[in-house]
């Protein structure tokens, strides 16, 4: 790899790294603890949240015309997305293995944590956990999709892409046969190595 990019991809590492330290003091100072995997708010702060809760009376009779209309349809993806889920999940039940590719862990994707916040009345809630799992499924998929991309096709593209994928930057580059066969070769070679082991 070019050694300007692999530098610029070691920045952007390390950039997101403190991303995540800031974003964890942010959450200090609003008083979120996550303590075995359980949240915790202070109780005052607790106290404000319930004080600051929309009554789901006046939340509903408060929404625009337009959003109720809209609303059915929102949620009849839910359709698509779990037709979507299944066949995603039996399609690297049995095919990632034959191929030797890593399974992605479905549940690193899936986070419903926003039921815990006290400032959220119950349909708010169900919002929340709506763009949860829609959110969290497209980046399950998008993780599948990106290992099988890797597998079978490493090759950047000639237009610049919006969004790529973390795995992106390490393809060959368009136009680079030499560096694509030997790319496949080494794929093939790790293969062997993992099944021996």
């Amino acid at each position: 790899m070019n050694p300007k990019i692999e530098e610029l991809l070691l920045g952007i590492r390390n950039m997101e790294e403190e991303l995540e330290v800031q974003m964890a003091l942010a959450r200090a100072e609003l008083q979120v603890r996550i303590a075995d995997g359980k949240i915790e708010f202070e109780k005052a702060v607790l106290k404000r949240h319930r004080e600051m809760k929309t009554r789901l009376l006046r939340y509903i009779l408060g929404a625009r015309p337009l959003i109720a209309l809209t609303a059915p349809l929102i949620y009849l993806l839910i359709v698509p997305f779990v037709a979507l889920d299944v066949f995603i999940t039996i399609y690297q039940a049995v095919c990632f293995p034959v191929y030797g590719i890593a399974k992605v862990r479905r549940r690193d994707y899936m986070v419903f944590d926003r039921r815990y916040l006290a400032y959220l009345n119950a349909l708010e809630k169900l919002n929340c956990a709506y763009c949860s799992y829609g959110n969290g499924l497209i980046g399950y998929v998008r993780e599948i999709a990106s290992r099988t991309e890797q597998y079978w096709c490493p090759i950047k593209h000639a237009r610049k892409i919006i969004g790529a994928h973390p795995r992106y930057s390490q393809y060959v580059d368009y136009g680079d046969a030499e560096s694509y066969r030997e790319e496949l070769a080494n794929a093939v070679e790790r293969q062997r190595e993992k099944k021996k082991s």
